[in-house]
């Protein structure tokens, strides 16, 4: 992996979001649609989008991070104040970095918009996932329906 370019996602990068997303699903990693068009409406243009920021080397999409607002009614009934994370990495990239530099970033980003803290709602089965958000400071908090809910507190 060349040098690692941090940058927020615009519309124009919905394809290369969606290949991440397909990637996953290939890798059995992921069951949620996986299209440009949800990219672009899910991650760039969520009107509760705090940040979409990406990892890239040269033009490949290595993964991406979203953070959003938390509303009355989220789907992770996660409180109001917190923001929703979700981080995407491509199966051929995993344990470079990636993830830790783009959280680096979402942590600013966090603390920018004033939310208190960060609600990571990962799959029971995701191994991964788990130990990731684990390794960046996030600590159980609750559990629903097949899943583990995680907190980092701001």
């Amino acid at each position: 992996m060349s040098d690692l370019i941090l940058r927020q996602a615009t519309s124009y990068d919905a394809p290369g979001i969606a290949g991440v997303l397909q990637a996953l699903v290939l890798a059995d990693k992921r069951s949620k649609p996986a299209d440009a068009g949800f990219a672009e409406t899910h991650y760039v243009s969520h009107p509760g989008q705090i940040q979409c920021l990406l990892a890239l080397d040269g033009d490949e999409v290595l993964g991406f991070q979203s953070l959003k607002q938390a509303v009355e009614g989220n789907p992770y009934g996660a409180p109001v104040g917190w923001g929703l994370i979700g981080t995407h990495i491509r199966p051929s990239t995993a344990r470079r970095g990636v993830g830790r530099a783009l959280f680096q970033e979402t942590l600013k980003a966090a603390r920018a918009a004033g939310l208190v803290a960060i609600d990571a709602t990962i799959g029971v089965n995701n191994a991964e996932g788990l130990a990731y958000y684990q390794a960046m400071g996030f600590v159980d908090y609750r559990r629903i329906d097949g899943a583990r809910c995680k907190s980092f507190t701001l």
